[in-house]
């Protein structure tokens, strides 16, 4: 498994290792979920949120993202479920795959 900041700032993948941006890991990488989504980093601070684990930091961070870009829905509720998870997932470009290997470019 990924260290948290490589899997928050993974921009690809070679083969069966992640391909980690490094100067973001070395400026970001310390932030913590609500930090990342307050400097307007919202796919890492997604990124942080599933690598956590914690649906409340999903909800937060994508509350955040809603203030910005409040879309036609934008008074829905936030939808947790597995399905709206897999929606966010595809929003923010984040799939939680099982790699072992970094490559820090």
């Amino acid at each position: 498994m990924l260290s948290r900041a490589d899997f928050i700032f993974t921009i690809g993948y070679d083969g069966p290792a992640a391909v980690v941006d490094s100067h973001a890991k070395r400026k970001f990488g310390k932030l913590s979920t609500r930090e990342l989504a307050e400097a307007g980093l919202f796919r890492a601070a997604y990124s942080s949120a599933v690598h956590s684990k914690d649906k409340q930091e999903i909800k937060f961070v994508v509350e955040a993202f809603r203030k910005l870009n409040p879309g036609p829905d934008g008074n829905a509720e936030i939808d947790l479920s597995e399905a709206g998870i897999s929606a966010l997932n595809r929003l923010f470009g984040v799939f939680p795959v099982e790699v072992t290997r970094s490559i820090v470019i």
